[in-house]
């Protein structure tokens, strides 16, 4: 089953740029293309794309503030979100993952690497380098205005799945966790889907916002 992706930038040359790459995969479809965050909520609606490729700063309305509205709307079939940035550190990224984005790629990324990311959130991963996101999490969770209160459902994990948490949190991947615990592939993801299941997070990426929020991961430390 083909992809449907929903391309929202307001520059037509990056848009125009960016439905050429990913229509040479072939399983991947561009339903629609958006030049502000308003059209983007509207076409969401009207095309039910499965990804939408989201700028961060836009006109009229930015790509905050459309991705809060659109996953916010508990009556759609909810779409994953991939931002598009400019700057590896940008202050709206962590607000973007912390309301439901599934991760973010700079616009200058290589083509291979945008085609893939489509697929990885499209199969309800998170895309998230681990250098940048430790970076910019660990930045920003650190600012006394966005920390949050300790979730309780953090209670109802196991050791096991602290560790699991912590480890998503720095970044590592369900291999990397595998080799990091003496486990399989296959149990370390079983590990992460539980923990985002008891914390009712929608995926990879809100488990790093809720790790450095609920003060699991100390924000500046790398998480071990």
């Amino acid at each position: 089953m083909s992809i449907r992706v929903l391309i929202v930038d307001d520059q037509a040359l990056v848009r125009a740029g960016f439905r050429v790459l990913l229509e040479t995969a072939s399983d991947i479809t561009v339903v629609g293309e958006a030049e502000n965050g308003e059209q983007a909520i509207r076409l969401a609606d009207e095309l039910t794309p499965d990804v939408i490729l989201m700028d961060i700063r836009m006109p009229e309305m930015d790509g905050l503030e459309a991705t809060r509205r659109i996953l916010g709307d508990p009556s759609a079939s909810a779409p994953r979100v991939l931002m598009l940035t400019t700057f590896d550190a940008d202050e709206y990224v962590y607000e973007a993952l912390r309301i439901g984005a599934s991760g973010f790629l700079l616009k200058d990324t290589d083509p291979a690497q945008l085609v893939d990311g489509v697929r990885v959130v499209a199969r309800g991963d998170a895309l998230l380098s681990p250098s940048v996101t430790r970076r910019l999490v660990t930045e920003f969770a650190s600012r006394p205005e966005v920390r949050r209160a300790h979730p309780k459902e953090l209670e109802s994990l196991t050791e096991r799945e602290h560790e699991i948490l912590t480890l998503v949190a720095s970044g590592l991947s369900n291999d990397e966790i595998a080799e990091r615990l003496f486990i399989s592939p296959a149990t370390a993801k079983t590990h992460v889907s539980r923990v985002i299941m008891k914390l009712h997070a929608r995926d990879r990426a809100q488990l790093v916002v809720m790790a450095y929020e609920s003060g699991l991961v100390t924000p500046g430390l790398p998480a071990e």
